[in-house]
């Protein structure tokens, strides 16, 4: 509260406000009190108490509204609690003399009624403090009843239960008075009244033992009559007093007092459920009222009764919970099946299915909800009993001769219902256990399939149905049970189709068990669709060939050609044609035909001609709802011919009614409906021409014609999905998705909504039982529909003609025959409307009698109507488009208004107001707004009509959200109209605060992010927080939802104006409320503060879980946190929405939390919540060694918090586990080091480290991947396989080269062993595979012993594989087995390629693993141990394996061919494909082809091509038809040369293809596998020397690799495309120099002039782009140069993008390297002229590179060495000696010479790196290219300045530097004049020379200088005697330092030769003596 309140309340202030403001003023002083009571000092409470008593008296007498007298109420008790109690007795004397005065002005009742709150108070705080003056207070407040009004009678009601809460067991001498108040109460005409009257009785039975005992009859009765015409809010209140009432009379509670002798004790269940029963079938009403009915033989129990009855059965049985029902289930299901079965609720069809309904609900609300999934297997199996014993007995029956045993009809319709709910029910439990209630069906006592199956046969439709239904359950949660159902049925259908029965029944289960595929990802096999399509031509040709059963098998044989379409694209265009064939032959071939038809047959005739095109008509309506891609032009077209009889046939059907009557009116409904909901579906451009007219005519006459005005109208299933969401409340709660809406929707349906009402439903998408309405509702909706579809496309003027018609039909009509036109009329203009854009309607004419019926619908007395109507005009603003318009709706609206006195008609035009712009953009007008706020203002001031209140403020709610920005100035004045309605509206009205509640929502809403600015005045965030806590202590659960939904707004436009303390706790509160509503409020409010605050709202959870106590049954918040009991809601919750909420709100608070220890072990608590035991692993079958039986197995541990959580939260919670781990990648990296973790400070919690609970998430794993049910083995092995890959590498500290993962070793393999087993679904064994191979490659395992154990299941997989399936015993889809094998191949390949590599780098360690491949060859000998003994583990399957291998590959080829080539695809399919499933066999071969490539080529890398003789031919399995073999279709056998090409070509096609257009989603992966597999081929020579000698293949792998170059950033990929480009080079020098030797060889001397020169360029020297693989090369190196060193190029040389050479990382550094390692190669493949075209732009490059790395070459060595090495080879390259380019190189050498020397002007650092490359040009350029000048002078000018340096560095790499530069250019620049250059060179080398003192002083360079001077002196003197003798005597100085360098030289030998004497003589022998003998 942002005004400032103290303990008292502020006077002055409260006097300075205006009178409207004072309540909100004195409200929020009441709330801050509320709150500071209880932390105020007893003391200080005391001293202000009397001036506080004072502040509240005069609140009470100033007339407070409803929240403030509750609010004044529970302060003035907190007063009198918490400071002096004594003064309390006056003022409950007060109050009671203010109940007594007879006050009738209007401020008198609110004052009496603030008086009899606070007395409620009052007690219920001081409790037996004040239990003197009770007696006299409840004389008091019980005659006061006698004469109060319905507010009255509400609040002493709720006073009452107040009383008697505080004072317990000391009101009981008044217990009976109450009972005598409450149940006339109990039946007020208030519905309020009513619900508070059963809260008082509910509150009194806790110590009132009589009305569970003695009176317990007559209250059962009384609640019956309660529910008579009750609302919603009743039937839960009171159900709820009934129900505990009845759990009391079963369990007594133990505190209460034992009941008097003679009292009734105890009942038991069957006299309770006899109650129930007798409410259930005869309702509340008196003996003769029942009698008087019974005689005539009707039925007056209204629904309403029956619907409250259920709840208060589903009440009693939670009450007593789940235990109690496990334990008596079996009694408590055949007495609920009693109900079901008697005659009196199944008396006609409509209370059948209410019967049905009510009891299902039951069932499913107590199993569903309340028992485990061990429990619930037992109830399913009670359930199975009773359907098999239901069966027997009829099965007896039918067969007995007696007539007078024989059974009767009654007992059959009895067993029928009997039959459908059990059916129901036991497949709902089926499909929620899913695959954990395999066990129901392999348990021989239950015999659930044959019990299932045995009520086929049954006599009634409905038991067949529901058979076939629970069938379907069946197949959804156990897929693998589709396929042997589907052939059980089909034989027991051949079998048995003479009988009706059977032809029903069976063929209902077919059609079922096929619609559930669906549902089944992995299938069923394609031949079962043949199958079924056989069967239903079968059926339909002999329908006519035995009468009897002529209309079951035509209903049979098109239901499961309807079902056949469920299957998809796939399956259902195999069939298509057949299916169009049995369309054509069902309709007349034409319309004479049709018109002979109608001359002759009778009804029946006619019943089994229209059952049969209905069906025809239903198969084409599947079609195009799931496979509308096959239904192209032509298909329709096709449709047309029969769709054109169809329609006709309708027009002729008046006719057959009046001929045959009402024998064939049903058939005739339904095959209208099925007309209807055909071309509802097609587009109308499709069929205009082939519909007449007059079928429109017949459309208008369904919608308003005379017969179907006698029809009930079903508004309640027409209407809601016309009229906008938001406008529905207004309804009712029913229309509300609540937990008893299954039952609710029976209060207002038109009749039974039922299974048999359509049996082609059996094939609808869902997972709910379908219950489709009755076939003429249906007729009327899809009329409607239809309507909306065709009008736009009738012409103008019959438009305008219906339009008019409709207006004038229901203005002639009244009462309940026009609201039914009406209702059907304006469904279907609304229907159009929706349909429409704008300016679509038509012209002007079509507006008057449009917005004349949808103005008179805002008129009718049905909610529902009026807003269709709201909804309509809306609609029509929108469509018509003209502002114009729009204004004159509104004016209309207006005027109306004015005139208006009956609340319909003004509520109806007030919707309107508020809805006429929603679709139009908003209102834009401030004028029109003003207008529509003042009359909505008035209007919703009307307290005289609640109705108009609440449709006026919903109408004001549209218009803030409409006027966005432009109600800002309005908003304050709205405020306070909402908060003065709010805190004076009456609590029985809870509508009003609904809507009030959306006001609040959108004007806060409106404002925004202005909440939490200081431009806002603060009294409107006050009167916000006001608004919303009066509603939260409402007492309606949609008001407080809609408090909790605006506090969550608030707190996203203005987080710290909520106080998360008091907000936090009241969600919890609500989080298990038995409103739906309410919890999804509570959910959706929780997961948007945890995205912000997270950490806070757990901790405000906790911190009052004392006031909570509990917030489920089962789990408190205190144990567990507000985490497990999200979990448990979870686990409780159905609603998809719900879940899902639930879902994202503890996934947001996992990723906010940091305890990740706490929610570790929350994880592992819901796991191990389970009912009972995992798998358990099987022993090895070879006897071997089995530690995975030791291992550890994931029993339940009852200790945990959490009980009998079900397979779905466990899956989650699995997820939740990967979640977490994914988390910490990007958090700490203590996760993942043991070290660092252990090391942690002692700050953190050491437990907080993911690393340190390993062994917590295997064990998740273990026992998620050994459950029984299938999802949730998915789910375990996925995190395994994280687990595996996350964790394999962290090292253990305490044992040195082993991984914290090999001590699990044993329970990976228990938990991937049932993945295995031969029952195993292929999607488990396909992702157990992958495990597999993760573990293998991991490393983890260096023990081959235990390898081999996890490889055993790989190889059994492979033999699995190999031997193929049966057709015959095949459970799944083709496409199934696709997956599994090409995952089990994927392994393998996986495991294969870890074994080469780790092989090889145990072979050559010092190799780096950058994926390239080595050119050797292992072939698995050697050690056994590590990568050596794993390739020889898969060494023995290695034939095998490469053949499959190889399949596979050629189907993917094949699979991945463009459009245009799809003919190439096999008829018959590929290796491990079924042509039927290509197209769901692309997505599995997409996801492992990669793999299976790389291991591919790394066998024929291993085996070079060479193919051994003794291998077979051709694989042994049939399975795998492959022209990848070694036979043709042509030429026979094909030769090794060619299975070796076709191969290759194999390998290089799948790569390039991808390379080329690599997809997003697998990127890095495969692409790595593509260059890695092309390394391995091009390792070989024979695959080398083919693609060197094909140029083009060459040249379009070096584009693939350019462009892969240009959009891939990563290094690795990088550095293999050029390590492939080396090899491809290699390839091609390879050629050409194979094709030189040859010429050489085989042709004369004589003739070798006049040979074409080999390589590249030829004669001319020309390279063409695109062509040429030389300018592939030069483009792809430029690239990298180019990228890494952007200088090098002309146009970037001076700009500052790209990097530096200084920016050079390791990686940039290598991939320069390669790429001029490259470039270096390319001269050799050129011709002599061709190297000369591209030898300029290599020595460009070079030097280039040269020059950029010499500014900074330390950390570049490798560059500058590899540089050096390029220029080396290119200088010494064998082209630069040919003939015919010697000049040409010669030139363009000393141009590049040139340019080096002149590098050195722009050097100013050390040029080491220059020298050097100086030295290699000098050195390898040859004298012809050096000596020239000025190029000879100029290179010794650089060296002299180089000796010269003063850096000894530098001058001593001048000597010494790489290649013995100094030493090796003098030699080679000896020539003639030689002597005079060793005249020069003497002196310098002389001036080298140190001392015998410098020497040892000097630096080690001077010396290394000094000692190669000596020796080259020394080896150059003799060679030239002459010269050095004349230097030495013409220069003294010389002389001398020569002399003393030789003696320096000599002493230093002579030393070190001492030395080496000493050290031998003095060396200690290599035995010495430990004792002393002298």
């Amino acid at each position: 509260m942002e005004r400032s309140h103290g303990l008292l309340l502020n006077e002055e202030a409260l006097g300075q406000i205006g009178e409207h403001q004072r309540a909100e003023f004195v409200f929020e002083w009441l709330t801050h009190l509320k709150k500071l009571l209880p932390t105020v000092d007893r003391v200080d409470i005391r001293q202000n108490q009397r001036r506080l008593i004072d502040q509240l008296s005069a609140v009470l007498i100033g007339s407070p509204g409803p929240p403030t007298r509750w609010l004044l109420a529970h302060c003035l008790a907190l007063l009198y609690r918490l400071g002096d109690p004594i003064p309390s007795s006056l003022m409950v004397e007060r109050c009671n003399d203010i109940i007594r005065s007879k006050d009738d002005s209007p401020s008198g009742l609110p004052t009496r009624l603030a008086a009899v709150a606070c007395l409620g108070s009052l007690y219920e705080q001081l409790g037996r403090m004040l239990v003197g003056s009770f007696k006299d207070t409840l004389v008091n407040l019980l005659k006061a009843m006698k004469s109060a009004e319905s507010q009255g009678r509400y609040e002493i009601m709720l006073s009452i239960e107040k009383i008697l809460r505080g004072l317990g067991v000391s009101a009981v001498s008044s217990h009976r008075d109450v009972y005598k108040v409450a149940r006339a109460c109990l039946t007020d005409r208030s519905m309020a009244v009513r619900c508070a009257a059963a809260k008082c009785l509910l509150e009194l039975q806790r110590e009132a033992v009589f009305l569970w005992t003695s009176e317990l009859e007559n209250v059962a009765t009384l609640c019956f009559r309660a529910f008579e015409g009750s609302n919603y809010n009743v039937r839960v209140s009171v159900s709820k007093l009934l129900g505990t009432l009845l759990a009391a009379a079963v369990e007594p509670r133990q505190s209460s007092a034992a009941p008097r002798q003679g009292v009734k004790g105890r009942s038991s269940l069957e006299e309770v459920m006899d109650l129930l029963s007798a409410g259930f079938l005869r309702g509340g009403g008196g003996f003769l009222r029942t009698s008087g009915d019974m005689l005539k033989g009707t039925s007056s129990v209204s629904k309403d009764i029956r619907i409250g009855v259920t709840q208060a059965c589903v009440v009693f049985v939670s009450t007593l919970g789940g235990s109690w029902l496990e334990a008596n289930f079996p009694a408590f299901l055949s007495l609920l099946m009693e109900l079901a079965s008697h005659s009196r609720a199944t008396q006609t069809p409509v209370d059948a299915a209410v019967t049905r309904r009510c009891v299902s609900f039951i069932l499913r609300s107590t199993l569903g909800s309340l028992l485990g999934e061990k429990a619930q297997t037992n109830a399913a199996k009670q359930i199975c009993i009773v359907v098999a014993s239901q069966k027997r007995t009829i099965d007896a029956a039918l067969t007995d001769g007696n007539v007078e045993t024989r059974v009767s009809s009654a007992d059959i319709s009895a067993s029928q219902h009997v039959l459908v709910c059990c059916l129901l029910e036991l497949g709902a439990l089926v499909q929620g256990l899913g695959s954990t209630a395999a066990p129901l069906l392999t348990d021989t006592t239950t015999a659930l399939l044959d019990s299932v199956v045995s009520v086929l046969l049954h006599p009634v439709a409905s038991a067949r149905l529901a058979a076939a239904w629970c069938l379907r359950c069946v197949v959804m949660a156990m897929p693998s049970q589709c396929s042997p159902l589907l052939d059980r049925c089909a034989e027991r259908l051949v079998a048995l189709k003479s009988s009706p029965e059977a032809v029903a029944g069976y063929g209902a289960a077919v059609a079922a068990l096929v619609a559930a595929v669906q549902h089944c990802p992995l299938g069923i096999p394609h031949t079962k669709g043949k199958v079924v399509l056989g069967l239903a031509e079968d059926l339909l040709r002999s329908a006519s060939q035995n009468s009897r059963i002529s209309l079951q098998r035509t209903q049979a044989g098109w239901m499961l050609v309807s079902s056949l379409v469920t299957l998809g694209p796939a399956v259902v265009e195999h069939h298509l044609s057949r299916l169009l064939l049995l369309w054509r032959c069902v309709f007349a071939a034409s319309l004479r035909e049709q018109d002979m038809e109608l001359r002759r047959g009778d009804y029946f005739t006619w019943q089994v001609t229209l059952e049969g095109r209905a069906g025809a008509l239903c198969a084409m309506k599947n079609l195009l709802l799931h496979c509308r891609e096959l239904v192209t032009d032509d298909i329709i077209s096709r449709l047309l011919t029969p769709l054109a009889c169809a329609v006709t046939l309708l027009n002729k059907l008046p006719a057959l009614l009046r001929s045959y009557g009402s024998s064939v009116h049903c058939f005739s409904v339904v095959y209208r409906l099925r007309v209807y909901e055909l071309l509802s579906l097609l587009p109308p451009n499709t069929y205009q021409g082939s519909t007449p007219t007059l079928f429109f005519y017949l459309l208008v006459s369904d919608l308003s014609g005379q017969d179907n005005l006698n029809q009930p109208c079903s508004d309640l299933t027409l209407l809601p999905p016309l009229c906008h969401h938001d406008d529905l409340p207004l309804v009712g709660p029913a229309l509300h998705d609540t937990d008893h809406r299954y039952i609710e929707e029976q209060v207002s349906v038109v009749g039974g909504a039922s299974l048999d009402n359509d049996p082609f439903s059996l094939c609808d998408r869902g997972d709910d039982a379908p219950a489709p309405l009755p076939p003429h509702v249906a007729l009327t909706a899809a009329a409607t529909a239809l309507f909306g579809v065709l009008f736009p496309h009738i012409i103008s003027a019959q438009r305008v003609k219906i339009l008019e018609q409709f207006a004038e039909t229901v203005n002639q009509l009244k009462g309940q025959r026009q609201q039914t036109v009406q209702t059907h009329v304006c469904a279907a203009l609304c229907s159009l409307l929706k349909g429409s854009v704008r300016g679509s309607l038509g012209p002007e004419e079509l507006r008057p009698p449009a917005l004349s019926l949808l103005s008179g619908a805002l008129e009718s007395s049905s909610p529902l109507i009026r807003c269709l109507a709201a909804e309509g005009l809306a609609r029509l603003v929108q469509v018509v488009g003209d502002p114009g318009f729009t204004a004159s709706v509104s004016l209309l609206c207006f005027d109306r208004l004015k005139t208006a006195r009956d609340a319909a008609s003004r509520s109806g035009y007030a919707l309107a107001l508020g809805a006429l712009q929603r679709y139009t953009g908003g209102i834009s007008s401030p004028q029109h707004l003003s207008t529509c706020l003042r009359v909505l203002f008035t209007l919703s001031q009307d307290s005289t009509s609640p109705e108009v209140q609440t449709w006026s403020l919903h109408s004001l709610s549209l218009v803030v959200d409409l006027s966005g920005c432009l109600y800002r100035t309005h908003a304050e004045p709205s405020f306070s109209l909402v908060l003065r309605l709010l805190l004076s509206t009456p609590p029985a009205h809870p509508e009003v605060h609904h809507s009030l509640g959306r006001c609040l929502h959108g004007l806060i809403t409106c404002l925004g992010p202005d909440l939490q600015g200081t431009t806002l005045s603060p009294a409107l965030r006050s009167s916000c927080l006001v608004g919303c806590s009066v509603m939260q202590a409402g007492p309606d659960c949609l008001v407080q939802a809609r408090a909790i939904s605006c506090l969550q707004q608030l707190h996203m436009f203005s987080p710290p104006h909520v106080n998360l303390a008091s907000l936090v706790p009241a969600l919890c509160a609500n989080l298990c409320s038995s409103f739906l509503c309410l919890r999804r409020a509570v959910v959706a409010c929780l997961r948007q503060l945890v995205q912000r605050e997270a950490l806070e709202v757990s901790e405000h959870a906790v911190a009052l879980v004392k006031e909570l106590m509990c917030v489920s049954a089962d789990v408190t918040i205190k144990e567990v946190g507000l985490e497990g009991a999200l979990f448990t809601l979870l686990d409780r919750e159905s609603d998809p929405g719900l879940r899902r909420d639930i879902q994202e709100t503890l996934v947001h608070m996992m990723a906010s939390s940091s305890k990740l220890g706490h929610w570790l072990k929350l994880c592992k608590d819901v796991l191990s919540a389970t009912t009972g035991g995992s798998r358990t692993s099987q022993e090895d079958d070879d006897g071997c060694r089995d530690d995975d039986s030791s291992a550890f197995r994931a029993h339940s541990e009852s200790s945990g918090p959490f009980t009998a959580l079900r397979w779905a939260t466990r899956r989650f919670t699995v997820e939740c586990v990967c979640r977490i781990i994914a988390q910490c990648e990007s958090a700490d990296p203590a996760h993942f080091d043991m070290v660092l973790a252990q090391e942690s400070p002692p700050l953190l919690s050491p437990s907080d480290f993911l690393v340190l609970h390993l062994g917590d998430l295997v064990r998740m794993a273990f026992t998620a991947a050994t459950d029984h049910s299938d999802p949730l083995r998915l789910a375990g092995l996925q995190t395994l396989l994280v687990i595996i890959r996350r964790f394999s590498s962290i090292p253990e500290p305490e044992f040195p080269g082993h991984v914290i993962l090999e001590q699990y070793q044993a329970n990976v393999g228990a938990a991937l062993r049932p993945a295995f087993s031969p029952d195993a679904p292929p999607d488990v064994t396909a992702k157990a595979c992958q495990v597999c191979s993760a573990w293998i490659a991991s490393s983890v395992v260096s023990d081959l012993r235990d390898l081999r154990r996890v490889h055993q299941l790989l190889a059994s997989s492979l033999a699995k594989v190999q031997s193929g399936r049966d057709p015959s015993s095949q459970l799944y889809n083709e496409a199934a087995a696709t997956m599994e094998t090409l995952a089990v191949l994927k392994a393998w390949a996986e495991v294969y390629i870890v074994a080469v590599e780790s092989s090889r780098l145990k072979e050559s360690p010092d190799r780096s693993a950058d994926g390239s491949v080595s050119s050797s060859t292992n072939d698995g000998s050697g050690c056994e141990s590590g990568g050596a003994g794993l390739l020889k583990l898969v060494q023995s399957d290695l034939s095998t394996l490469s053949r499959l291998w190889l399949a596979a590959l050629q189907d993917y080829a094949l699979l991945t061919l463009p459009q245009e080539n799809t003919a190439q695809i096999p008829a018959s399919g590929g290796a491990f494909y079924t042509a039927e499933t290509v197209n769901q066999a692309r997505a599995h071969y997409s996801s492992c082809w990669a793999p299976v490539l790389q291991a591919s080529s790394l066998w024929l890398h291993s085996s070079g091509f060479l193919m051994a003789d003794d291998t077979p031919a051709t694989l042994s399995r049939p399975a795998t038809p492959t022209s990848m073999g070694h036979t043709g279709s042509v030429g026979g056998a094909k030769s090794p040369e060619d299975v070796n090409t076709d191969r290759l070509h194999l390998i290089l096609g799948i790569s390039v293809e991808f390379l080329c257009s690599p997809h997003s989603e697998d990127q890095m992966e495969n692409i790595t596998s593509c260059l890695r597999a092309l390394q391995a081929l091009l390792d070989v020579s024979w695959p080398r020397a083919k693609i060197g000698n094909d140029q083009a293949l060459s040249v379009e792998l070096l584009s693939v690799l350019h462009r892969l170059m240009v959009t891939r950033e990563s290094a690795s990929v990088q550095l293999a495309v050029l390590d492939l480009l080396q090899q491809i080079v290699t390839a091609a020098q390879e050629h050409v120099r194979e094709k030189r030797h040859s010429a050489e060889v085989d042709d004369g001397a004589a003739e070798k002039e006049t040979l074409p020169e080999f390589g590249e360029g030829r004669d001319t020297g020309g390279l063409i782009p695109g062509r040429s693989l030389v300018f592939g090369a030069l483009e792809l190196c430029l690239c990298v140069l180019v990228r890494k060193l952007p200088q090098l190029s002309p146009k970037l040389a001076g700009t500052s993008c790209g990097s530096s050479a200084w920016t050079l990382t390791d990686s940039d550094c290598r991939l320069v390297s390669s790429a001029v390692s490259v470039l270096s190669e390319l001269p050799s493949i050129c011709s002599p002229e061709g190297s000369v075209s591209i030898l300029p732009t290599v020595l460009y490059l070079l030097l280039g590179v040269l020059r950029e790395l010499v500014h900074q070459p330390m950390g570049l060595g490798l560059v500058v060495q590899a540089t050096l090495r390029a220029l080396k080879s290119v200088l010494t390259s064998p082209m630069s000696r040919q003939e015919k380019s010697r000049g040409a190189w010669k030139l363009l050498l000393r141009s590049a010479l040139n340019t080096l020397l002149i590098l050195w002007d722009s050097v100013d650092q050390k040029h080491i790196s220059l020298l050097t490359a100086l030295t290699v040009f000098l050195l390898s350029a040859g004298p012809d290219v050096c000596i020239m000048e000025p190029l000879h002078a100029l290179s010794l000018q650089r060296f002299t300045a180089s000796m010269e340096s003063k850096d000894p560095l530098v001058s001593t790499r001048t000597k010494l530097g790489p290649e013995g530069s100094f030493n090796r250019t003098l030699t080679s620049c000896l020539c003639p004049s030689g002597s005079h250059l060793v005249s020069f060179l003497l002196p310098l080398l002389i001036s080298f020379l140190l001392d015998e003192n410098a020497l040892g002083s000097a630096p080690s360079a001077s010396r290394s200088l000094h000692e190669a001077a000596l020796k080259d002196l020394m080896r150059l003197g003799p060679q030239h005697p002459a010269v050095f003798r004349s230097l030495i005597s013409s220069s003294p100085h010389l002389k001398s330092r020569l002399e003393a360098a030789v003696r320096g030289n000599q002493q230093s030998l002579n030393a070190k030769a001492n030395g080496a004497k000493a050290s031998g003589a003095k060396s200690s022998p290599s035995i010495t003596l430990k004792t002393n003998f002298l």
